[in-house]
């Protein structure tokens, strides 16, 4: 049994009256909020359209076939599958009987997934391409809403950009809590409809494609893989909103023959996270979808504890990753990495180890991201500890080269990695694509870089032209796979 290996230093003092885990349940928010929008249509699967009471009758149906298959509160219940209505059932059905979600990526493959199983060693594998069929279709006997929202509600896998995925653990109130934060802070309202492209088995397609319009409530849209041509045609035809992802999502739009204001012109809000949020991808972005570009910073652990909110002046939400979310705390310890303390973070991983090593004794999540905080609260990530190129001993921040070359007319996309060097330990190497006719050479490159006033040891001194960047299941660069290339590169030359 998957059980929490972390209590938050300050829960007794989220659970007081009017504290932010005083709140109905996670079922029963999502219960409700469907109850009201029952002839609503909640959920855009393709050509199935699914209302909100619908939607109530899958998940107790669901639940009960769980009950029936000898699944009991605190059993973890896995399954691997894209983007569908059968996964938000899954969820919420798990979530109805207190069972523990664990829905493991559809991208990863058989060697990854059976290890990740092995881990979770789960009551019931469900293969939910026909499980559904198995649900009796008529369910007189809804089963009652959960309402322990201390119980462990999720186990979610990082992207696994640093090594081995690790096993995030949330329960009911950290994930009704930010649901309803995310709302607030973004303005979402009944009227919106969100395009979720990022995968299910995620924090933030689970936050921004099932829990945030679960219980707002408003429309979800699903698409089962990234497609910007595809995407254009369902913000167009459904009357996108909302859009959540990273900023390979926008820029591929931006790039597309098909792309126009006109087909985003329904677009009031994008929400972008990760490497590349630059200050020039949300101005490029802005004035493209003709959309108010949030930046917003989180993590699996602590989803969405930063962004930036009405009345927040532009150029601050534009040159920011924005201030603290509601009652999230940020902090700034040794080596300039971000601490971070809420009610939204998570209870711990799956191994202990990997949550003694992350949580203080005062409760501190220590992200691994370097930061700094100006003295209003706005934060600024300046990359990974991992990231940082250490070159004859200076240490190099590769988001601080990343967010300078993206102002470079022709570079659509960059990622700085280091590579091995037997004199100065690491060197630098530009990964990007570009969109002029003429390549991108390592001189020219130098020199613009120079001319932008970038110090002599930051410059790159290799440069590789992609035709696009690999990318990780989360739609974030591969660093790993690009780390590789530039050693590969640097290894042919010599």
């Amino acid at each position: 049994m998957i059980t929490p290996t972390h209590t938050p230093a300050l829960a007794e003092h989220y659970r007081e009256p009017g504290g932010p885990w005083d709140q109905r349940s996670l079922d029963a928010l999502l219960y409700e909020a469907s109850v009201d929008a029952s002839r609503r249509v909640l959920i855009v699967d393709g050509d199935h359209r699914i209302t909100g009471s619908e939607l109530n009758d899958r998940v107790a149906q669901f639940a009960r076939w769980l009950s029936g298959n000898g699944v009991r509160a605190g059993d973890a219940i896995t399954w691997k599958h894209a983007n569908a209505a059968e996964v938000i059932v899954a969820l919420r059905a798990c979530w109805r009987i207190g069972a523990i979600a664990v829905p493991i990526h559809h991208g990863f493959s058989g060697p990854e997934s059976s290890a990740l199983i092995e881990r979770i060693e789960p009551k019931l594998v469900v293969d939910l391409r026909k499980t559904h069929r198995e649900v009796p279709e008529r369910d007189e006997h809804p089963e009652a809403l959960w309402a322990d929202n201390d119980a462990l509600a999720a186990a979610l896998f990082t992207s696994g950009s640093s090594g081995t995925p690790k096993g995030v653990l949330h329960t009911h109130n950290t994930l009704a809590y930010k649901a309803r934060t995310i709302a607030a802070v973004h303005g979402l309202t009944s009227d919106d409809v969100v395009l979720m492209p990022a995968p299910l088995a995620h924090v933030s397609g689970i936050l921004n494609g099932v829990t945030v319009p679960g219980c707002t409530p408003f429309t979800t849209v699903l698409m089962q893989r990234w497609n910007p041509d595809h995407a254009l045609d369902l913000i167009e035809r459904e009357r996108v909103t909302y859009m959540v992802g990273p900023p390979t999502f926008f820029i591929s739009m931006m790039q597309s023959p098909a792309f126009s204001t006109e087909r985003v012109a329904s677009l009031r809000l994008i929400s972008s996270g990760g490497a590349g949020v630059a200050p020039a991808f949300v101005e490029a972005a802005s004035q493209a979808f003709g959309a108010v570009v949030k930046r917003t910073y989180g993590s699996t652990e602590a989803p969405s504890v930063a962004t930036s909110a009405a009345g927040d002046g532009e150029a601050s939400a534009r040159d920011y990753d924005g201030r603290a979310v509601a009652n999230a705390e940020l902090h700034i310890g040794a080596q300039r990495e971000l601490l971070v303390r809420g009610p939204e973070v998570c209870v711990g991983y799956l191994d202990a180890q990997h949550t003694q090593a992350a949580f203080d004794n005062d409760g501190w999540f220590h992200t691994g991201d370097t930061a700094e905080l100006t003295v209003d609260g706005w934060l600024s990530i300046t990359g990974r500890l991992s990231d940082v190129i250490i070159r004859g001993g200076e240490n190099i921040s590769a988001n601080e080269i990343e967010n300078q070359l993206m102002h470079h007319p022709e570079i659509e996309s960059a990622v700085v990695v280091g590579y091995p060097d037997e004199l100065m330990g690491e060197r630098v190497c530009a990964c990007i694509t570009a969109s002029g006719a003429t390549a991108i050479t390592i001189d020219a490159l130098r020199q613009w870089c120079i001319q932008v006033g970038l110090a002599k040891f930051k410059i790159p001194e290799r440069v590789l032209v992609l035709t696009e960047l690999p990318l990780l299941a989360s739609g974030k660069p591969n660093r790993q796979a690009l780390k590789a290339l530039a050693a590969d590169s640097a290894d042919s030359a010599d």
